[in-house]
């Protein structure tokens, strides 16, 4: 099976950005469900760990990234909108809903924008790109 040809770091961030495998863009990838992942993806083969055992780690922080950026945009937001006079504890209420939420709602996406900037700096080798055997019919 020839190697697909490898996609711009642009494409495998606009894939991992709606949940895509990063490098072949199938939108069934490594997700069962919003939390429930397999191993590798269903369409390329490759797994989403790659044997580096802090994956979680760069996912855990563009998670991170994504929720406090959206933090300090809404606090940015909400004073220049209610100026000059700041409701304080709804605004502070507000954002704290948000910043439990957001992560949560972020959780699959932080994964594959996590894979795609990993195989962007590492591009994954002929023998990590297992196809996945055919279902039996039935």
């Amino acid at each position: 099976m020839p190697a697909a040809p490898r996609p711009s770091i642009a494409v495998m961030l606009s894939r991992g950005a709606v949940r895509r495998c990063p490098w072949c863009g199938d939108r069934r990838a490594y997700f069962t469900g919003w939390f429930a992942k397999q191993e590798r993806c269903r369409s390329c083969g490759l797994s989403w760990r790659r044997d580096d055992v802090g994956f979680e780690l760069g996912a855990a922080t563009v998670n991170t990234i994504i929720t406090f950026g959206l933090v300090i945009v809404g606090v940015g937001v909400s004073v220049a909108l209610t100026l000059p006079e700041v409701p304080v504890a709804e605004i502070i209420v507000g954002l704290v809903i948000g910043a439990l939420l957001v992560p949560v709602v972020v959780y699959p996406v932080s994964y594959t924008l996590w894979q795609a900037i990993s195989l962007a700096m590492r591009p994954p080798s002929a023998d990590e790109l297992v196809p996945p055997e055919p279902s039996p019919p039935g």
